[in-house]
């Protein structure tokens, strides 16, 4: 049998996880014929078949989960064995991979938490970030990420947390033009009268309802209105532009609100969420990538404590 290749055993690796050749080829950097072809000639060289294709699925058949169940801790092996040479370079070099909600995205930009990046890029040159901007809660794990960013309340609790952004406010806003069409809502109940503009969750789907406390007072209200969207830029938009009542974190609104170009309704009544996180995989070996960026983190944020104080 000729030698096989590392690079064919990655991407046998890469499309068995994934269960796609398109997204395998996406995370191993090479073009989806050239991934087809490698594991074509991968099952030629072996004399079976890795995995049965239809048009809509691939699926791994018996010899390839053989061959996974071998090959992936060897793969895992080499990459911690690599990994540990890191430490004895004076500048770290490898890929930080980093899964980000878009509605984290969304807030931590408005509180200037990613403009970090470009000064950790500056400090850690042979560090390649790689930002990926997720619509469903991916695993981080079985998506080969290196860490998340989620808000907190939907980190799941083996993760070790590192936080980015403080807890925040969720608000009821209108633009002034809407307002100056509509009367004023005194209760969360009220906003039944209004043109809400509602959010439909990415990672399941449902439309979520609005939720206010005022001191020992809770409300849940299921509001309605004409849209619906998945995203919370296209909900500020829309606010902004007087389609109906918005419901977004505070964050992301503070400059509109200090401008004017927002109001907020219900001024007693709004939602706190506790903040956005940095998470990543308890264990016993941190690539160094995520090491020194976790270090960068925390020195970021003692700083930004020290100047708003």
């Amino acid at each position: 049998m000729a030698r096989i290749q590392l690079a064919e055993l990655t991407a046998f690796v890469a499309v068995a996880e994934h269960r796609s050749f398109t997204k395998a080829a996406a995370q191993v950097g090479i073009a989806l014929p050239t991934m087809s072809q490698t594991i074509r000639s991968l099952e030629e060289r072996l004399g079976v078949r890795l995995f049965n294709r239809t048009t809509r699925s691939v699926a791994v058949t018996e010899a390839g989960e053989r061959l996974l169940s071998e090959v992936q801790p060897i793969l895992e092996g080499l990459d911690h064995a690599l990994e540990s040479v890191n430490s004895f370079r004076d500048k770290p070099i490898g890929t930080l991979r980093l899964a980000v909600a878009r509605s984290a995205s969304a807030i931590v930009n408005a509180g200037r938490a990613m403009p970090l990046m470009q000064p950790f890029l500056e400090e850690y040159p042979a560090v390649r970030l790689e930002i990926f901007i997720e619509d469903a809660e991916t695993d981080i794990v079985g998506g080969r990420f290196d860490a998340g960013i989620r808000v907190g309340h939907r980190i799941e609790r083996d993760m070790t947390i590192l936080r980015l952004a403080d807890e925040f406010k969720v608000l009821a806003v209108a633009a002034p033009a809407y307002v100056a069409r509509h009367p004023q809502p005194s209760a969360p109940k009220d906003l039944h009268a209004h043109n809400c503009i509602r959010f439909r969750t990415p990672w399941d789907g449902s439309i979520s309802p609005w939720v206010f406390t005022k001191g020992n007072e809770h409300a849940e209200i299921a509001v309605e209105g004409s849209l619906i969207v998945n995203d919370l830029e296209v909900a500020l938009s829309a606010t902004l532009e007087g389609v109906g009542v918005g419901y977004l974190p505070e964050p992301m609104i503070a400059s509109e609100l200090a401008q004017g170009r927002l109001v907020v309704l219900l001024e007693d009544w709004s939602r706190t969420l506790p903040g956005v996180f940095l998470y990543h995989p308890s264990r016993r070996q941190t690539p160094m990538p995520l090491q020194v960026f976790l270090r960068f983190v925390e020195k970021w944020r003692r700083h930004t404590r020290t100047s708003e104080g």
